[in-house]
């Protein structure tokens, strides 16, 4: 079963779509130029000169001048908070906020209440998807019972249920031994282990990155070998069991060299790094604003340019957002008791083009590439602007300037880590297994005749 069919959504009006004289943008395809977009039975049906292409009767018109289209991007860690906690987002509003964002397809967490670790779970929010997801959605399932790290779940009835890979999110697999039995089962169901990488035993009680800043602010800190050296050592186990996995969220130097050398050696890993890690440091922590408490917590400086590099180099895989919503009660909590976690679905393309591609640390069709790659590391392609591919397109005003939060959000929550910001590149439209699934309200269309 191709893993794309896993993938569930709302299923709506199939668009027929002229984009006419954008800025074609579509680094694997080697497409980079003017022209004319033809979107029709849920594919991308033909690319042309500026100018140069008819839409069928009926067709939707854009005119693109100004604006760029990209292949839609895909993020393989969001929390939708479904089943348990629909106060702080559910399924319908987590896919809104993934349309706005020019997302064309999203990956899911198990950390909900109840744990994703059943086959009636996964079925269960399969059809949810089917009913309230505005863009195709998969989810992963637990590795352990609960997440407690201690029983496997049943990963081959999970498998056949629907789940698309597995992980413990929020928690690390932290006995060496159950990650090796998991690693085995997974090798025989054939999806990934995504990881969440923490050493309980060094992260203890932290609230931020452990450093100059939290010895200044009296903060517990969580020191970047919490996480780096429980990459070493799952990549280890991988490797001897020649097992695939995946690592989250990953944050600090040391982290990037053990993946990097990891590759190096033929483990097959991957990993992926978030928006604000590669654009904020714990300096942002000084206002001991909880919209800057994450975990993995924001680190260095140094450790911010070696996700850069990493991202350049190909260490870092893709990028995606860990978007993670709190209620605000929640949230206005004291920071050393506040949830770790921060929305970022809606931000992700548009913090990144501000922060790195205009200072020119890394360049748009490098951004475009990891924005897109998230599906890769669960057997998903990348979606591509290749006349016969599936229409996942998103178009972009990279020139618009914007307050982030200043007109709300599409997200049922607000805990976001740019709020106030002005950022620039603001995503106009997004289609998503072949239909409109997002149009900023004052985006224009017209009909052809």
């Amino acid at each position: 079963m191709s893993p794309h069919t896993l993938l569930e959504h709302r299923r709506g009006h199939t668009a027929d779509l002229l984009v006419r004289r954008a800025r074609l943008l579509d680094p694997r395809a080697g497409i980079d130029e003017p022209g004319d977009l033809l979107l029709r039975a849920g594919e991308v049906a033909e690319i042309g000169p500026p100018g140069s292409l008819e839409g069928p009767d009926g067709a939707e018109v854009v005119e693109g001048e100004g604006l760029h289209a990209f292949p839609a991007f895909v993020d393989p860690h969001v929390h939708l908070r479904t089943p348990g906690r629909e106060d702080e987002e559910d399924i319908e509003t987590g896919t809104r906020a993934a349309a706005a964002g020019g997302f064309c397809a999203i990956l899911a967490m198990p950390n909900t209440d109840p744990v994703v670790d059943s086959a009636d779970l996964v079925r269960a929010l399969r059809e949810r998807a089917r009913e309230e997801a505005r863009v195709p959605t998969g989810f992963l399932a637990a590795v352990t019972v609960g997440e407690r790290g201690e029983q496997l779940t049943e990963m081959g009835e999970l498998a056949d249920a629907g789940a698309l890979g597995f992980t413990d999110d929020g928690r690390p697999v932290a006995n060496a031994g159950v990650l090796r039995q998991a690693l085995r089962y997974q090798r025989m169901v054939g999806l990934t282990l995504a990881l969440h990488e923490e050493d309980p035993a060094l992260s203890r009680d932290g609230a931020m990155h452990e450093g100059a800043v939290s010895a200044q602010l009296g903060v517990a800190g969580i020191p970047s070998i919490s996480e780096s050296t429980t990459i070493a050592r799952d990549a280890a186990i991988a490797a001897y069991e020649d097992a695939r996995i995946h690592i989250q969220h990953v944050s600090a130097r040391e982290s990037v060299a053990a993946i990097e050398q990891a590759k190096q050696a033929g483990v097959r890993i991957t990993c992926e790094a978030t928006p604000h890690h590669l654009t904020l440091t714990d300096e942002a922590v000084r206002t001991l604003d909880t919209n800057f408490k994450m975990n993995p917590p924001l680190r260095s400086e140094e450790d911010r340019r070696a996700l850069i590099d990493g991202l350049r180099s190909g260490v870092v895989d893709c990028v995606a957002t860990d978007h993670a919503p709190h209620a605000r009660e929640e949230k206005e909590e004291p920071f050393e008791v506040a949830p770790m976690g921060v929305i970022g679905l809606e931000t992700a393309f548009a913090a990144l083009h501000t922060l790195l591609v205009e200072p020119g640390l890394i360049s748009l069709p490098l951004l475009v590439e990891r924005m897109t790659a998230g599906g890769a590391p669960f057997g998903l392609a990348a979606p591509t602007l290749a006349p016969g591919s599936p229409a996942n397109v998103c178009l972009v005003d990279l020139g618009a300037e914007w307050e982030v939060g200043e007109a709300g959000y599409e997200s049922r929550s607000s805990n976001c880590c740019f709020a106030g910001r002005r950022l620039r590149g603001r995503v106009r439209m997004t289609v998503a297994a072949g239909g409109v699934v997002y149009r900023e309200r004052s985006f224009a269309i017209g009909a052809v005749r």
